[in-house]
């Protein structure tokens, strides 16, 4: 029976949305929680917030092409809903963790579950029609930043109270959003449109050789992953960034990802649907990153916290990129291999996000530390913005050169 495409939609924002606020609640206070196990000291604690952070990413490299796949095979549905489980009793894990050993174990497992994105996003593939594809992955944006509207703020003035307790509500969310996609989330891959799990494609290393199948989408890629470098390099180190240099506290810190949240929700969730289609998706594109690289010098720049919100409200409307880019690679396979082309680009959002945290917080530590030749916090932002510049130009590169595009099939809701 084909369902309405609409309610799917729906029933899939409110699982990212939950899942997300979920995650935002904790942002805020995880690097003061690992400052206070590392003794206080910030030089120390920047390291092992890369570390974990690169950890998560690691796996999420790992297992975003399996759960791809194997969405592929079984359908999105049961996908979304064991890694909705598995995060839940993470949070469980890491609210009661009594030391950093056990921080590591609880980032093993949130990156295995928090591979989800990957099925979520073949998901809206398999809902939309492909020329609303793009105005649809705007979606993904959306409900990351009305998640990070709630989260961050919540997670800030919970924190204040106790550091553990964002890690219990978070758990609470998650567990609910699991039960509350149990119920109501319809399958949305028929069976003619499945096909058979392969080791082969499901492996990183695999899906990302089969990237090469389709020659946009592997340069495309490339320019994101690198782009993705620079933000993963700026989320690793905003919290012991802003404390440092504008001695903000947890509260301070989430309600500037509550803002981040707010102009992501606009930005991703209306905004992007009337420019895309305005600008186009390559256009789009190519604004979307020098707004970035335009950012993260900024960011970099501010002497003052004012001027870290007049930059994100800059940074923000460059997330026209995401939704973009994500509608030029769906429409340039087929239905039957949404899930594990999302899975290879996810593994390299994992790749990057390995690697961003590891040069931000290494940098952001040595600048930091008593060997530096200079006190300069704002280093791995400016590193960034030159990452960007390079995303960029790869980027006007790649578009000279335009695969035609998948015929779109006909493809029926289940």
């Amino acid at each position: 029976m084909v369902r309405d495409r609409k309610p799917a939609l729906g029933f899939i924002f409110i699982t990212l949305l939950l899942d997300i606020l979920g995650i935002g609640l904790i942002i805020p206070i995880l690097p003061k929680l690992v400052e206070q196990l590392e003794g206080g000291n910030i030089s120390a604690a920047s390291h092992t917030v890369g570390l974990l952070a690169s950890l998560y990413a690691l796996m999420q490299f790992v297992c975003a092409p399996i759960l791809g796949s194997l969405s592929d095979h079984f359908g999105r549905r049961p996908v979304i809903l064991a890694s909705l489980f598995g995060a839940g009793l993470d949070y469980v894990l890491l609210a009661f963790a009594p030391t950093l050993a056990w921080f590591f174990v609880g980032r093993i497992v949130a990156g295995i579950t928090g591979a989800n994105i990957t099925a979520a996003t073949a998901y809206i593939a398999d809902v939309s029609p492909p020329e609303k594809r793009a105005a649809n992955f705007g979606m993904i944006g959306a409900a990351f930043g009305l998640g990070f509207i709630l989260g961050p703020a919540l997670g800030g003035l919970l924190g204040e109270h106790h550091l553990r307790l964002p890690f219990v509500v978070s758990a609470v969310l998650t567990l609910a959003n699991w039960l509350y996609g149990y119920f109501v989330l319809p399958e949305s891959l028929g069976p003619e449109n499945r096909r058979k799990f392969s080791w082969r494609r499901a492996n990183p290393v695999g899906s990302l050789a089969a990237l090469q199948k389709y020659p946009l989408v592997l340069r495309l890629a490339v320019a994101l992953f690198i782009f993705n470098i620079a933000q993963f390099m700026l989320h690793a180190i905003w919290a012991l960034y802003t404390s440092a240099r504008f001695d903000w506290t947890p509260t301070q810190v989430g309600l500037s990802l509550t803002f981040v949240g707010l102009m992501a929700a606009v930005v991703q969730g209306g905004l992007a649907r009337k420019v895309i289609p305005w600008l186009g998706e390559p256009r789009s594109v190519i604004i979307g990153f020098t707004l970035g690289a335009v950012s993260y010098l900024g960011y970099g720049l501010a002497t003052q916290g004012w001027m870290i919100y007049a930059t994100l409200a800059v940074g923000c409307l460059g997330g026209i990129s995401g939704p973009a880019a994500q509608g030029m690679v769906s429409r340039s396979v087929g239905a039957d291999e949404q899930g594990a082309v999302q899975g290879a680009m996810t593994s390299l959002s994992s790749l990057a996000g390995i690697i961003g945290p590891l040069v931000s917080t290494g940098l952001f530590g040595w600048f930091m530390g008593p060997r530096a030749p200079m006190i300069l916090p704002g280093a791995p932002f400016f590193v960034a913005s030159g990452l960007s510049v390079l995303a960029l130009g790869l980027t006007v590169r790649a578009l000279r050169w335009k695969a035609p595009e998948v015929p779109p099939a006909v493809v029926p809701i289940a």
